[in-house]
């Protein structure tokens, strides 16, 4: 059984403790978090065990790491795990730059652990069949991705770039085989001191291009992708868990939709990140990954304080 300790125990925090008990290959053996409400919010769900108020002084042995701090906390606690040739589970975005992802992943691959990244929106179960539809994307289709919710109030240490947006970017890195040539971008500042809403325009060398729009100040939720090309249209909904297709003018004329199976994304980012430690399968969103969807959010956040384009 792989021993665990969960560093964090935020709103997400929470979440990750219960699928660590639910599985019997993981045991939680102790959670790492500075408030001191910790060990009385664990009690309240029936969890027993030590808390502590960092790394350093976490006595007790373990195997894995689940990094769900701050984001700017990240690169530092991680850097020590892997020193320490500890596994990690560390949720998005990676690091808070890219300069510290190049060096983490370099790190990395030194000490030979398992690393996994949480870019749970991967594990929708759509990909598979979205990617199945060769002829959306073939020529030089128009992506169209757009994500949206209401205020919340969490997550404001980092800008919607960091916040939203890289789970979109991921999601181009993961379909589309290829690094954007330039970005351009705008954004503006709602609620907080950082950008609340972002629009940022991918342009690829063969001919691809992207769009994405995200928000954390709007009336409801939303999370599109579409792909549009001479052979129609392909649609996602996530948020409503549908595949809709219109397609072009030579085929039938007739929108097709249909629905898909939710997935608990983070149980089955659970399974893969102990399976990957057990070696009995592969790291679904690896270090360089990580590194990838940091290198665009820098991009944006770059293009969107410069109104200039950035070259990729």
């Amino acid at each position: 059984m792989i021993k665990v300790v969960l560093f964090g125990l935020g709103h997400l925090g929470k979440w990750h403790a219960d699928k660590i008990i639910a599985l019997p290959d993981a045991k939680l053996v102790a959670v790492v978090d500075p408030n001191p409400k910790t060990s009385e919010i664990l009690k309240e769900k029936g969890i027993d065990v030590p808390v502590f108020k960092d790394l350093a002084n976490c006595a007790i042995p373990f195997d894995a790491g689940i990094v769900v701090t701050p984001t700017s906390l990240h690169f530092n606690l991680c850097i020590e795990l892997v020193a320490l040739g500890k596994h990690v589970f560390c949720e998005k975005p990676m690091t808070s730059t890219f300069e510290e992802s190049i060096e983490l992943e370099k790190m990395v691959n030194e000490r030979k652990v398992v690393f996994q990244v949480g870019h749970s929106e991967r594990f929708h179960s759509v990909w598979k069949e979205v990617m199945k539809k060769d002829q959306y994307f073939v020529g030089q289709p128009i992506f169209h991705l757009e994500r949206q919710a209401a205020f919340k109030g969490r997550a404001t240490d980092v800008d919607v770039v960091q916040d939203l947006m890289i789970h979109d970017l991921d999601i181009l890195l993961y379909l589309i085989n290829e690094r954007p040539f330039k970005v351009t971008a705008f954004g503006k500042k709602i609620r907080t001191d950082k950008w609340d809403y972002a629009e940022a325009h991918f342009e690829y060398s063969s001919g691809i291009m992207a769009t994405i729009k995200v928000g954390r100040n709007y009336i409801r939720e939303v999370r599109n992708f579409e792909i549009i090309n001479e052979a129609g249209t392909l649609f996602v909904d996530l948020f409503e868990k549908k595949l809709i297709e219109a397609p072009g003018k030579e085929d039938r004329e007739f929108v097709v939709e249909s629905s898909y199976d939710a997935r608990d994304h983070l149980l089955e980012e659970h399974i893969a990140f102990y399976k990957a430690i057990k070696g009995n399968g592969d790291i679904p969103v690896t270090v360089e990954d990580g590194r990838n969807a940091v290198y665009l959010v820098e991009k944006v956040l770059s293009a969107i304080e410069s109104g200039q384009t950035e070259k990729c």
